[in-house]
């Protein structure tokens, strides 16, 4: 029992020079897949943004809830139709969107928070105009691809020592529209206007894998274009990395595509060495 504690001890040692590199450090957290469903992990992910709270970083959560909008379009017996393998989100269907992702997921992340101890307070994209978007592709209807981002109540909320938890829910160029916007994309857009130090994407998956089935722990922005170009990166995996290359080029320093089913994961790559995923970054490791 004794070496246990020892133990825990030596770590948080060994984690001070991370915690010092990070005090004052904006990082952005796109949460979703599994874990949203999982009481425990979902707890787990609450103590870890607390932490990095406490410790002096300014964390961003911004979360998805495809499975929990799936569910509630079942329940209200609302069909869907595709184009291309993308779900057409017409008026009834974001109505749908909003409800779930501002209401029941938003609310659901923010009270996990609260019982770690943290102070946190959930948003849309919608408040304070954080978010306005033009149509992503018109056959999709409210799909929006963010173009204007007000970050300042993000910072407002930082210097008040709240943990925002930010629904990809955003208005559009004409205030009554409402538009859904993919949680990895509204990630990387809030992070490039913050000027994050990190945006870490959690995944269900390892990290980003070369053409032998091996996970690359670092890359270049240039080799993530090449992976896409030899098919090496490919399927789902395309969006992610596209969403990293275009927060690099809106200034955030590095992005790690993390394996969220990992216990501590964004602990483990924030404030060790051995990393939980790959990271991207425009310079030299």
């Amino acid at each position: 029992m004794t070496r246990d504690w020892i133990a825990t001890a030596r770590t948080l040692s060994e984690a001070l020079p991370y915690m010092q590199r990070y005090s004052g450090a904006i990082v952005v957290v796109k949460f979703g897949g599994n874990a949203m469903g999982d009481a425990a992990d979902m707890a787990d992910f609450a103590r870890d943004i607390v932490l990095m709270r406490q410790v002096g970083m300014n964390p961003v959560v911004v979360h998805g809830g495809g499975p929990m909008i799936n569910d509630m379009l079942d329940q209200l017996g609302i069909e869907s139709t595709f184009v291309r393998g993308k779900r057409v989100t017409d008026e009834a269907t974001v109505k749908v969107v909003e409800m779930v992702l501002s209401g029941l997921v938003n609310k659901r992340i923010v009270q996990a928070i609260n019982d770690q101890g943290g102070r946190a307070v959930g948003l849309s994209g919608k408040d304070d105009d954080m978010i306005v978007c033009a149509p992503d592709d018109p056959e999709l209807g409210f799909v929006g691809r963010p173009t204007d981002l007000n970050v300042q109540v993000l910072r407002d909320l930082f210097s008040a020592g709240i943990i925002p938890v930010v629904a990809p829910v955003a208005t559009g160029q004409n205030s009554n529209e409402t538009y859904n916007v993919n949680g990895d994309t509204a990630a990387g857009a809030i992070a490039g206007a913050l000027n994050a130090d990190r945006l870490l994407l959690l995944t269900d998956v390892p990290g980003v894998k070369n053409a032998s089935g091996e996970v690359v722990t670092q890359l270049s922005p240039e080799q993530v274009r090449a992976m896409i170009s030899d098919g090496s990166i490919a399927g789902g995996m395309i969006p992610k990395t596209e969403t990293a290359l275009a927060a690099l080029e809106a200034g955030v320093r590095a992005v790690v595509i993390i394996d969220g089913t990992l216990p501590n994961a964004t602990l483990l790559e924030l404030f060790t060495d051995h990393g939980a995923g790959s990271i991207i970054r425009a310079e030299p490791a």
